[in-house]
């Protein structure tokens, strides 16, 4: 069969002359828009089942401004809880019958993030969400007018009008209280980088905690995430030998300071309770398994989608949804394990 003799597709102009009705009768019947006679939209919906006409989704999204397209911007690496993150909000799109074009970013500096949302807004998305730990990279957009909606994971109000997150402050002063708890006084900290918005509200709940029990606060250590400097860090400690807890601010940098104090020839906890933060899936299987503060980030991602569905909602004539950006609350709880105990004299 030749290319002029295959069948053609039907149209839109098959269906409105089939129906006796204009095409933009037919997009109206298509696309449920009100001012069409039940008696007309009647005979429009007979012409498209006996047709088996599909609409291009192209078109609908033309006619209706809607896409159910979103866009997803990602940066930096591959860590656990932005990932989770990631991975629920796509699912949460997906049950509400929306498609996520994601632009992940090795650099976070204003000028990829705004090229990345441009991009997306050219791709038809209805609104963009960032999951992102880099303070410019919500700057970055939160004074530019993309024309749709911007929802953001992050810890600090960087001024979005719509944002989201877990409470890092309150996770990290959990982490203090138990360490105080178990009677211990001089209590350390291995943060996270200083650009992370969840790494300075992790910081300032431990500032936070140990104010709260009259302890004094030392230099924070500063990390970079990974196992290796966890383990630099951790080797300070060992061999400074004060501390007798430490707070660290995720878990793989746990996993280096556990690793440390072994080569050292010390062991945790007998010479160093430690907590760490985000319970990621191997921190049960650390030696020893590793007190941690856990975040939900199945219920992140989906309060993501939530918000989006009510920005959307807002930046449209549609009366947008009920929300509360309540999600700052929702999902941290401390684990305990065996990497903390009692402080003996």
């Amino acid at each position: 069969m030749t290319q002029d003799e295959r069948p053609r597709a039907t149209t839109i102009f098959d269906v409105a002359r089939l129906a006796g009705v204009s095409h933009q009768t037919v997009s109206r019947v298509l696309n449920d828009l009100p001012n069409v006679r039940p008696a007309t939209r009647q005979r429009v919906e007979n012409a498209i089942r006996q047709l088996r006409y599909v609409p291009s989704p192209a078109a609908r999204a033309m006619v209706t401004r809607r896409s159910r397209t979103l866009g997803l911007i990602t940066t930096g690496t591959t860590d656990f809880g932005p990932s989770s993150t990631a991975l629920h909000f796509n699912e949460a799109a997906r049950d509400a019958r929306y498609a996520v074009i994601t632009a992940a970013l090795l650099e976070a500096d204003t000028a990829h993030v705004q090229s990345a949302a441009e991009l997306l807004v050219r791709q038809n998305v209805e609104a963009i969400v960032l999951i992102v730990q880099q303070r410019q990279a919500v700057e970055g957009i939160a004074g530019v007018n993309l024309g749709v909606p911007v929802v953001a994971v992050s810890s600090e109000d960087r001024g979005s009008p719509h944002r989201v997150t877990l409470d890092q402050y309150g996770g990290a002063r959990a982490a203090v209280n138990h360490l105080a708890g178990l009677g211990h006084r001089d209590i350390r900290i291995i943060a996270g980088p200083r650009e992370s918005m969840d790494a300075a509200e992790r910081t300032r709940g431990w500032f936070g905690g140990l104010a709260a029990h009259g302890l004094v606060s030392r230099e924070p250590m500063i990390g970079d995430w990974t196992p290796a400097s966890g383990y630099a860090h951790g080797a300070q400690l060992a061999e400074e030998g004060r501390a007798t807890a430490v707070f660290v601010a995720n878990d793989q940098m746990a996993l280096g300071l556990i690793r440390a104090y072994n080569h050292a020839g010390l062991t945790v906890p007998e010479h160093l309770s430690v907590v760490g933060f985000d319970d990621i899936p191997e921190a049960a299987y650390f030696s020893p398994p590793l007190t941690t503060v856990r975040q939900d980030f199945t219920v992140l991602g989906r309060t993501a989608m939530q918000a989006v569905i009510h920005a959307i909602g807002e930046n449209s004539d549609r009366e947008a949804p009920p929300f509360e950006q309540q999600s700052q609350l929702f999902g941290v709880t401390l684990v305990a394990r065996e990497s903390t105990r009692a402080l003996r004299d």
